[in-house]
């Protein structure tokens, strides 16, 4: 009997033994699991602090830059990185972010920012952001107008087109079309008036209040208006400052006393200057009939060479004159800009282009701004199929080509120059006045077109208007 106890009591024993044993395993991996869970609910913490630690790296650089355009050194002469400690509302250290800043390449706007987040509780734990800022330029359209605009039949635009004064588009818009007005009196015939944004290609616009009917076949993405207007005024360039600029570190020619100045470009940077001593006389009969102001025929007889020289460095050609430019550049970025001080609204400076301006690249490498004080012109005795590659701007005129059609009865005086093929604009159009490069009579170049240059919004030519003073983020990324 004694036996027979002793035994089950040492099955008992071996019982609690075995059931303690598998109480602490059980107990210990819920221990384990308990710290491991909470270290995860911890780091996640640690990591989510050192993500906004390192947003708030970008958002000072963000306003480091509102206040230092330019300092791309975070107020120092040295290299980065630069460190900050980043506090709570009390004040109290709770970790740092340490900036590594790209300047801008020449001739863009883009700042690169790395910045590294980290929290005092836990070094180890870190969050890298990269982000892209720029000041975009005034180059955001593939045409901007301050005036009433009309893209006849034969017209095809690859970009976002603008006018304060009301649009008509009887062509092919590819992006967005925007007017500054609600509607508008057409000024190429009588009538009511029409919406902002209208085409007269079959079925016309209903006039207003009728809302505009859906017209992909003239409008592919679409038209709106009324929209904000576009402060030419405020974007205008200063040629006074390119002219100063030019002076000191570019390129400049005083008046010509003659007809002006004609430039060729080069592709091995440099570029010949010839001084227009006698213009192209109209054949006799042609004359301007709709008594445009400076109408000719904008076009070299004679010239003398001047001289070959290298592409200024900071990119500027200030003309005191009228100008003619053709030619070709590679991995060159240039602002020519033509104006004749003091400011006289008889004596404008124009700019003309009667042969190719070309690229090689055209992936942002080349840029070309030619800002005229009056207008841009392509004149009479111009190629039948041209090519402009650049951002075209007439500061107080229009940018186009004169009406060259005249005589009695069949005859056209003007003939064959009145007619030309076709003429393409790869970049932007900014103009003042208005646009046009045909006329309702089929004269003028036949065939348009007008493809917008992307590389211009961030990457604009030297000294070209700007449609803000302050970085915008144009790119974001969570490397860490």
């Amino acid at each position: 009997m004694k036996n027979t106890i002793n035994r089950q009591s040492g099955q008992i024993t071996l019982y609690v033994l075995i059931f303690s044993a598998v109480s602490i395993i059980i107990l210990s991996g819920f221990v384990l699991w308990a710290d491991v869970n909470m270290r995860a609910v911890f780091r996640d913490s640690d990591k989510a602090q050192a993500f906004m630690t390192s947003e708030a790296g970008i958002e000072y650089y963000r306003w480091h830059l509102a206040h230092a355009q330019s300092d791309y050194k975070d107020g120092t002469s040295g290299a980065g990185p630069y460190v900050h400690q980043f506090r709570d509302k009390d004040g109290a250290i709770i970790g740092a972010f340490s900036l590594n800043i790209t300047a801008p390449p020449v001739g863009s706007t883009v700042v690169t920012l790395n910045s590294t987040g980290t929290v005092t509780i836990n070094p180890t734990v870190s969050k890298i952001i990269e982000a892209k800022m720029a000041i975009p330029s005034f180059a955001k359209y593939a045409v901007a107008v301050n005036d009433f605009v009309w893209f006849d039949v034969g017209t095809e635009i690859f970009g976002p087109i603008h006018s304060n004064g009301g649009v008509r588009v009887d062509g092919l818009a590819h992006n967005l079309v925007t007017s500054g007005v609600a509607t508008v009196n057409d000024p190429n015939h009588s009538g009511q008036a029409e919406i902002g944004v209208h085409t007269h290609v079959a079925p016309i616009d209903p006039l207003p209040p009728a809302p505009a009917p859906n017209r992909p076949d003239v409008f592919m993405v679409g038209r709106q208006y009324p929209v904000a207007q576009i402060d030419f005024a405020g974007i205008s360039q200063d040629l006074s400052t390119i002219k100063t600029n030019a002076q000191s570190g570019g390129f400049y020619r005083s008046p010509s006393n003659s007809g002006g100045y004609h430039i060729v470009l080069k592709t091995n940077d440099t570029f010949d200057l010839y001084k227009v001593t006698k213009t192209l006389k109209p054949p006799n009969g042609c004359v301007t009939v709709l008594g445009e102001q400076d109408w000719d025929t904008w076009t070299i007889q004679t010239e003398t060479l001047l001289g070959t020289y290298a592409f200024p460095a900071n990119g500027l050609i200030f003309i005191e004159d009228n100008v003619w430019v053709e030619g070709q550049i590679n991995t060159a970025r240039l602002t020519i800009a033509a104006a004749n001080f003091p400011e006289n609204k008889t004596k404008y400076a124009h700019i003309t282009v009667n042969n190719d301006l070309l690229y090689s690249n055209y992936d942002g490498q080349d840029v070309i701004s030619l800002i005229a004080q009056g207008n841009f012109n392509v004149g009479m005795y111009s190629s039948d199929i041209l090519r402009i590659d650049a951002a075209l701007i007439a500061q107080n005129g229009r940018v186009g080509r004169y009406y060259y059609k005249s005589g009695s009865g069949n005859q056209n005086r003007c003939s064959p120059y009145d007619t030309r093929q076709k003429i393409t604009l790869y970049g932007m159009i900014s103009s003042n006045e208005g646009y046009g490069f045909s006329y309702s009579d089929f004269t003028g170049y036949v065939t348009r077109i007008i493809i917008f240059d992307p590389n211009f919004l961030y990457g604009p030519p030297p000294s070209f208007p700007q449609t803000a003073d302050f970085y915008t983020p144009i790119f974001w990324n969570e490397l860490k």
